[in-house]
């Protein structure tokens, strides 16, 4: 334990050092830690032995997800969201289902070993886009703000929207409670899943804003525990939207939008959740890169492999390409905007929760979920900064 403990210490004492330099580079957090979980893990040194179950790693996803989703809908410019909330409408209402559909067909076609049930499962698994992965795009001021405002709204509803999807899909699979014509208990699971998110992030956030108010009013408040409010706050959201049978994701961005509308300088508050979605997908990664891959790289297949390419490309980029056409963007802008919808947590935590169903076709969807999410630590990683600085001169010179 004190091994692996020193280890990793070790890994996030290296990376904190160097962290602005690399953010400046064709690197990124996910690659270093994925590198450093296959570096120490099995399939490398193995000298960390992480002994984790899928529980384990699907609560430290989820965790890391959760204020991921909260610090970025906080820290939103919702006046450019209001501008230009027609772009992250096509993505999620035109670009999402396109996307789920064409991944059903490759699936079918690279994958034919696959249930159709089972393959339309691989496809909505892998559809949603990772917001930690996504930040050094949506973050960074070069990108225009409209494209920014998109990917963060795409990534922070997305996966809750794809969470209702899932379940019924899964449900079919290993022959549960729906049944194909009970379209009734499809809608229900539906209204459940997004209903109650929405719900859960308005009603926790109102009056929790309205308690900090007050509470910094009197003097109540200390220096020392001035973050640690909406840490609390998030895990909050998405601990009870779950518990009450709805999307903790969504109740998270919800909540974070919410929050971020309601004080007049929430970044001041943001930084404790905001370190600590990064410490948690920070072991994620580790994780990943460890015991995860050590587990299932060996059993990649070229048809994986090709499938998890054209899950980064053509599965993604066609439809979003096709979902904003006449929205006025340029021809690069869509390709870029295409590109950047980089796979992670979402991904396995979905991956996981099929798994422990024992749903038929598992072992091959978390194979090609680890293949889509290994390849998109890497491609989105290396590309981020050099494309950024390509849509930039583009713009300059049609300017």
């Amino acid at each position: 334990m004190y091994q692996n403990a020193a280890i990793i210490a070790a890994i996030v004492l290296v990376y904190s050092v160097v962290a602005g330099r690399v953010a400046r580079s064709w690197l990124s957090g996910p690659i270093l830690f994925t590198a450093a979980g296959l570096a120490f893990g099995p399939l490398g040194l193995n000298v960390l032995r992480l002994e984790i179950t899928a529980d384990d790693l699907k609560v430290v996803a989820e965790a890391s997800l959760a204020m991921v989703l909260f610090t970025d809908a906080a820290g939103s410019d919702l006046g450019v969201l209001r501008r230009s909330l027609g772009l992250p409408r096509r993505l999620l209402l035109i670009g999402l289902p396109l996307t789920i559909v064409l991944g059903f067909a490759g699936a079918r076609l690279l994958l034919p070993e696959l249930d159709p049930i089972v393959a339309a499962l691989l496809a909505t698994l892998l559809a949603p886009t990772d917001a930690a992965l996504g930040a050094p795009v949506v973050i960074n001021e070069a990108v225009p703000s409209k494209i920014r405002e998109a990917l963060n709204v795409e990534s922070g509803l997305n996966d809750g929207i794809c969470v209702p999807i899932v379940i019924i899909l899964l449900d079919l699979v290993v022959g549960a409670e729906v049944e194909h014509n009970n379209i009734g208990r499809v809608f229900e699971v539906i209204v459940e899943e997004i209903g109650i998110g929405l719900l859960v992030g308005v009603v926790i956030v109102a009056p929790t804003v309205w308690a900090l108010r007050f509470a910094a009013r009197r003097g109540w408040t200390s220096a020392h525990w001035l973050h640690v409010p909406v840490v609390a706050l998030a895990g909050l959201c998405f601990a009870s939207a779950q518990a009450l049978g709805g999307s903790g994701f969504i109740a998270c961005f919800v909540g974070g939008l919410l929050f971020g509308y309601l004080l007049d300088r929430p970044q001041d508050l943001l930084g404790g959740a905001a370190s600590t979605g990064e410490v948690l997908a920070m072991l994620t990664w580790i994780a990943f890169g460890g015991p995860l891959l050590g587990l299932l790289l060996h059993q990649v297949t070229w048809s994986m492999i090709v499938y998890a390419a054209l899950s980064l490309t053509v599965i993604r980029m066609a439809p979003v390409f096709l979902s904003l056409a006449g929205s006025g963007m340029t021809a690069s802008e869509k390709l870029f905007v295409g590109w950047f919808g980089p796979r992670g947590l979402a991904s396995i935590v979905f991956a996981v929760i099929v798994f422990d169903a024992g749903a038929p076709g598992r072992q091959t969807l978390a194979i090609v979920t680890v293949c889509t999410v290994l390849l998109s630590v890497l491609a989105h990683g290396a590309t981020a900064n050099p494309l950024i600085a390509m849509l930039s001169r583009s713009r300059r010179d049609i300017g």
